[in-house]
C-alpha cells in the first residue's frame, strides 16, 4: 500500500482574460461555440474537436466514439450573445470543480469578450502551469474566427 499526503495549499484557482474582437457580438458569439466545439484544437494546433450543447444544461465534451470521451462541463446559463458560462471539471481528472464565463459586451469598433475562470480542488501543478495559455489560445482562435466571418459578409 502507497500513502500519499496532499497538501491542502492552493486549492483554487483563478484566471482572467479580456479580448477585444472587431466584429458584432453575434459574429463573435457564434465563433466562440465554433472554437470551444467542432473547431477546437490544442495550444499547439493539433485537433481536439469537442460538442458544445449551447442550453442550459447542456454537455460540453470531448466525443471519442463508441461512447467513448471526456466530459468537461455542463452549460450552468447561457443568454445569446452575451454570455456562456460552464460548469465542470473541464479536462482534469481529480476531485476538482471549474466555472468558466464568456461575458461579451459591444463596444466601439466591436465586441470585448471578459474571460473568467474559477477553480476550486486538487489541481496537478503541471495543469497550473498550462491553463492561462490554452485559454489565451482559445480567445485567439475566437477573434480571427469572428473578424474573418465579419469580413466575408
Amino acid at each position: 500500500m502507497t500513502l500519499t499526503a496532499l497538501s491542502l495549499d492552493n486549492l483554487t484557482l483563478s484566471i482572467t482574460q479580456e479580448m477585444h474582437v472587431r466584429a458584432s457580438l453575434e459574429a463573435t458569439f457564434s465563433a466562440l461555440l465554433e472554437e470551444i466545439g467542432p473547431a477546437n484544437v490544442t495550444p499547439d494546433g493539433k485537433p481536439l474537436p469537442m460538442v458544445i450543447e449551447p442550453r442550459p444544461g447542456g454537455r460540453w465534451f470531448r466525443d471519442l466514439g463508441q461512447d467513448n470521451g471526456h466530459f468537461w462541463g455542463v452549460v450552468q446559463a447561457i443568454k445569446r450573445p452575451t454570455l456562456l458560462e460552464i460548469s465542470g471539471p473541464l479536462f482534469m481528472s481529480s476531485p476538482v470543480l471549474s466555472n468558466v464565463q464568456y461575458r461579451l459586451k459591444e463596444v466601439d469598433g466591436g465586441t470585448v469578450i471578459a474571460f473568467q475562470h474559477l477553480a476550486f480542488g486538487f489541481i496537478p501543478d503541471d495543469y497550473r502551469s498550462g491553463i492561462g495559455s490554452g485559454w489565451s489560445s482559445i480567445l485567439e482562435r475566437v477573434r480571427a474566427t469572428a473578424e474573418r466571418t465579419r469580413t466575408t459578409h
